[in-house]
């Protein structure tokens, strides 16, 4: 095994927070090197226009989901509980931003304070004015496309252009005002117009992956560059076995395979991981050592416990005009935040987002419909394609320890490093709130003119994943403090969606680069204690 130069700061894991976190580290002076476990990927090679591209995003290399890729990077996640999730995440420079929507919402100034307000979760020891300025910086550095203004989201200051509303976004606003209900433009982290240095989104791909990855907010294009050019080195194929301590406790450096398999161990005065609300517990609890028998920085047996992934329903319908949407790439034109606050009249705490989208293309729309074959196939497709207006529901997930993360005793990595497990269940909380966003979305639609409403379900979230060492002022029942520092290892930072305390009812990814950004101020602003 070869010891790597102590450096000032190892950071683990490229994604959304690990970007943040290097690059401020970075701009600020300090010598940080980030391992990441997957590779760069180039906008080569993904599928976004074509024909067959529908079909190319189904081969198993494109699955969002690594038990279905299987690649050497990878890492298998066993899951189980009542509602048992497929987990979806991708290990490359980027993580998974490289795929992520670029919806770009924030918190709500309650989502900090549910204990206080609805007597649920429990609170944050921040509150949203200490997030504002950092919410406005990772605005800034990945160009969001919106509309000031909303009512529901004070403060927000858009620098680009709304993408086109398209036929979905119309039908629903018209729909949306019929009822009287709030609606706004989603605020999305896709250029509609040329921003630092990046091009714009001209629209021209399709699905998923759509204009192409310098267009869309992935932190391999907005993030990573900058980094390295304020010196910060960059290690991809670089996978963490455990951290290591040293006589005193605290931490040493980070043990990894590179990818030959050769292990080395990288010192560091301080060490911040980000890996995920999977990974990192993972990290941690792999990390056992005669200090911590039970995994690093686990003192109040919290590590892995809290899991929330959000719980989603959608319900999709027929209407008579043609939805563009299938042209274009992904993104969702409009959102409603009408039943984001709590109202005990409908019995059940806290609330949702509501999204529109339209219809995928013609295979995403037959496989979704499940088109029959023969002679009723062409009648089925006129009908639905491209004719689908889909509303999809997140709602906040409350934290339960029966909902959680921890080794899998058979499964372990292609470096033999244990897998994770995740067990998951729906609350009783949950149940209600998605049934009563069901019944809303069925207003809505009708509202719309809509014909042959079909209700998809509802699943737990799948990329979402947040609370398993959650933020706290108390050591006995919390892993971090307010910058994100273990309780129990004073160098050991941990920054994700792992850290969250509640879940929100909107997409993480802005307030984990917000998070990384306020705890990467706290580490410079502290760095003599780093020693």
């Amino acid at each position: 095994m070869s010891r790597r130069e102590r450096v000032d700061v190892v950071v683990i894991g490229s994604g959304a927070a690990g970007a943040a976190v290097t690059k401020r580290l970075s701009e600020h002076g300090a010598k940080v090197i980030c391992l990441e476990q997957g590779d760069w990927r180039r906008a080569a090679d993904y599928p976004t226009a074509g024909v067959d591209y529908e079909g190319q995003f189904r081969r198993r290399q494109f699955s969002f989901s690594p038990n279905v890729r299987k690649r050497s990077e990878d890492y298998p996640v066993a899951s189980g509980g009542e509602n048992p999730p497929d987990i979806e995440m991708v290990n490359a420079v980027g993580g998974t931003t490289v795929v992520w929507n670029c919806q770009c919402l924030r918190f709500h100034p309650s989502d900090f304070r549910a204990r206080a307000v609805d007597g649920v979760g429990r609170d944050w020891p921040i509150r949203y004015q200490d997030l504002v300025p950092f919410y406005h910086l990772y605005d800034r550095e990945l160009g969001v496309s919106g509309l000031a203004g909303d009512p529901a989201n004070p403060n927000r200051f858009p620098q680009l252009p709304p993408l086109p509303l398209g036929s979905a976004g119309r039908i629903a606003g018209k729909a949306f005002n019929k009822l009287g209900w709030h609606w706004w433009i989603f605020p999305t982290g896709i250029l509609s117009r040329p921003y630092d240095g990046r091009p714009a989104c001209d629209l021209s791909g399709q699905g998923w992956y759509g204009c192409g990855v310098a267009a869309k907010a992935g932190t391999d294009v907005t993030h990573w560059p900058r980094a390295l050019r304020k010196g910060a080195i960059l290690k991809p194929r670089a996978r963490v076995s455990h951290l290591t301590v040293d006589a005193h406790e605290k931490i040493r450096g980070a043990l990894y395979f590179d990818e030959r398999g050769k292990l080395h161990e990288q010192r560091a005065r301080v060490v911040v991981v980000c890996a995920n609300g999977i990974g990192t517990p993972r990290l941690l609890l792999v990390s056992k050592s005669k200090g911590f028998p039970d995994g690093l920085a686990n003192s109040s047996g919290l590590v892995g416990k809290g899991l929330m992934l959000h719980v989603w329903r959608s319900l999709r319908a027929i209407v008579p005009e043609c939805i563009n949407s299938y042209r274009h790439p992904v993104y969702s034109p409009v959102f409603s935040q009408q039943f984001y606050e709590t109202e005990t009249s409908r019995g059940f705490s806290r609330g949702y987002t509501m999204f529109i989208s339209g219809t995928g293309g013609p295979l995403s729309t037959a496989l979704r419909v499940n088109a029959p074959w023969g002679a009723s196939h062409h009648k089925v497709m006129k009908r639905d394609f491209p004719h689908i207006v889909t509303v999809g529901i997140i709602g906040e997930d409350l934290p339960a320890d029966t909902n959680s993360v921890d080794l899998d005793a058979n499964l372990k990595d292609s470096d033999g490093v244990p897998a994770p497990r995740v067990m998951y269940s729906f609350s009783e909380n949950s149940r209600k709130m998605l049934d009563h966003a069901a019944a809303r979305s069925r207003e809505l639609l009708a509202a719309a003119g809509a014909t042959q409403i079909t209700d998809e379900g509802m699943w737990p979230g799948t990329s979402h994943l947040m609370g398993t060492a959650r933020m706290g002022a108390d050591a006995k029942t919390s892993v971090v403090n307010q910058w994100h520092q273990t309780h129990d290892v004073k160098n050991l930072f941990l920054v994700d969606g792992s850290s969250f305390v509640t879940s929100g009812a909107v997409g993480p990814t802005p307030t984990i680069g917000a998070l990384a950004l306020r705890c990467a101020d706290g580490i410079w602003q502290r760095r003599h204690e780093w020693v």
